[in-house]
């Protein structure tokens, strides 16, 4: 499976770009699409924050299967973020108050018979 970096371009932040590839935020985690659907959009935020931000994609797409690295920079504080997902046909999802503080991997799963789709996290 080829993983992709995508810096995160929300709210006050800094990218992570190749220079600060060696100094990793305790934020970082990696997000994986396990909902039969092809991701075209993923926002952050802070929980404090009522912007999501750019998409942190920019012109890639998270296809069903991949996975994506998620870099923030070092600098960043906050431990409890929001994310927003929109799929291919425009449907959308969305998590609140993730500790990426203490998560490494987001693992989306979607759920026909509740019309869901539901974060794991490690």
């Amino acid at each position: 499976m080829r993983r992709r970096l995508f810096p995160v371009l929300a709210a006050a932040l800094a990218v992570g770009l190749p220079a600060l590839a060696q100094a990793q935020s305790r934020l970082d985690f990696s997000l994986v699409n396990r909902t039969g659907y092809e991701i075209n959009e993923v926002y952050l935020g802070p929980s404090s924050s009522s912007s999501w931000g750019n998409d942190v994609l920019g012109q890639d797409t998270l296809p069903n299967g991949r996975s994506v690295d998620i870099q923030f920079n070092r600098r960043a504080s906050t431990c409890s973020w929001d994310m927003k997902v929109v799929y291919a046909d425009g449907d959308q999802s969305e998590w609140r108050g993730l500790d990426l503080c203490t998560i490494s991997k987001v693992t989306l799963f979607w759920n026909r018979q509740s019309n869901t789709t539901r974060a794991v996290t490690e």
